[in-house]
């Protein structure tokens, strides 16, 4: 049933269900932190989280194949399993769930999620698969774990929205908890994706979240929006960037946009921009 590591590794529900059962029956609470491995401290973070919510704390480690577009990394995404069990036993996980592609989405599956609201825009315009995909493999594993709270990245702020509404939506009864973005020394946001980046190109992803606070500085003095997101547009490529695909003010609460192009009440600036092959986000709280 487990693989030999420093953390119990398992690969089948069938094992998943029995392991978490006996907790259950033990009145022990379940916390879940999904992940598709390759973890940093950002994850390590959102283990310790679940560990002060929870008696037992479940990750899991999937590239989950239906949120990545045909022409997406999918391929290239790093892969470490033997590595992430370690690092999850010594932030204190006590179960990682390591499932194949085939085990969560046995030949003849045919059920897909239709997602909307917070999932339309900004990364749904541009990545119009993932949220569908995100959706699908997370209420598979809130199904398969029946966990009591389950833990999410601020760094990915419009897919915990998102998952946070459908979950709402489908009455299902997982407590959602959004844990701040964790940063580099220069203010970067830790993700995966940073090992594609070349030193070169690292240097001038590090200036992302410099040109993002001044945004919000901006947004939040009164500046129309318009003008707050076209000049952190320009910032992005003047600092080096290839490309932008966009840098938006929100509302924080649903990422609906402000009436009247001026923020007056919470909000949060994101963006995604290009280097070379690699695109990184990032968000900001308004």
């Amino acid at each position: 049933m487990t693989d030999a590591s420093p953390l119990s590794v398992v690969r089948a529900v069938a094992d998943l269900r029995a392991v978490v059962g006996d907790w259950k029956r033990q009145g022990l609470k379940v916390a879940l932190v999904p992940t598709m491995g390759a973890l940093h401290e950002g994850h390590l973070t959102l283990v310790r989280e679940a560990g002060r919510r929870a008696d037992r704390v479940v990750a899991s480690n999937f590239v989950n194949p239906t949120q990545f577009a045909a022409h997406e990394d999918l391929g290239r995404y790093p892969r470490r399993q033997e590595e992430d069990a370690r690092l999850l036993a010594g932030a204190g996980c006590d179960l990682m769930f390591a499932p194949t592609v085939e085990e969560m989405y046995p030949d003849g599956f045919a059920t897909s999620v239709v997602v909307a609201g917070p999932a339309l825009e900004l990364e749904g315009a541009f990545r119009p698969a993932m949220f569908g995909g995100v959706a699908l493999v997370v209420s598979k594993l809130f199904n398969q774990v029946q966990p009591d709270v389950a833990v999410f990245g601020e760094k990915d702020y419009q897919q915990l929205m998102v998952i946070r509404r459908f979950t709402r939506d489908l009455d299902l009864p997982v407590d959602i908890v959004g844990a701040p973005t964790q940063r580099d020394g220069w203010g970067l946001a830790l993700s995966s994706r940073n090992a594609y980046l070349s030193e070169a190109e690292l240097e001038i992803a590090r200036r992302l979240n410099g040109v993002l606070a001044e945004a919000g500085v901006m947004a939040a003095s009164g500046r129309p929006l318009a003008e707050v997101e076209k000049t952190a547009q320009e910032a992005l490529l003047a600092a080096g960037f290839d490309r932008v695909d966009y840098v938006a003010v929100r509302r924080a609460d649903d990422l609906a946009p402000f009436e009247g192009d001026v923020a007056d009440a919470p909000g949060r600036i994101l963006a995604a921009a290009w280097l070379g092959q690699t695109r990184l986000i990032d968000n900001m709280a308004v």
